[in-house]
């Protein structure tokens, strides 16, 4: 089981914040469970660069798509329709952008959690 927990420090970009939530997300499981968890973390966690080029792309016109990515499409609607809150908003998304992913990345370990213990 050992050589699985430490296959996910791997991943692109990754924090000592989300090395920390995914290996506690992850305790417990069998080997098969960590093999679907990785598996399906991997495919689905978002890399802090992307929200950052994201991010930075709310100056050119197309503000919220951060928050399209992470799930928040209420969020994003609105800022898009308000130009990130007139810039405001998506300056201190680009101030947040790795707060923004880890919480992104957070709620999605314990859910990757959830689907890996139901694969027997």
């Amino acid at each position: 089981m050992e050589t699985y927990q430490t296959s996910y420090t791997a991943f692109a970009d990754m924090t000592m914040d989300e090395y920390s939530f995914i290996h506690h997300a992850s305790a417990g499981l069998t080997q098969n469970q960590m093999q679907t968890f990785i598996a399906v973390y991997n495919s689905r966690r978002k890399n802090p660069t992307d929200i950052l080029l994201a991010t930075l792309l709310g100056f050119l016109g197309f503000a919220g798509l951060q928050r399209f990515m992470t799930n928040k499409i209420l969020l994003g609607l609105a800022f898009l329709f308000t130009g990130g809150f007139l810039g405001i908003g998506t300056l201190i998304d680009l101030i947040n952008y790795k707060g923004i992913t880890n919480d992104y990345n957070r709620h999605l370990a314990y859910d990757c959690y959830q689907i890996a213990r139901m694969n027997n």
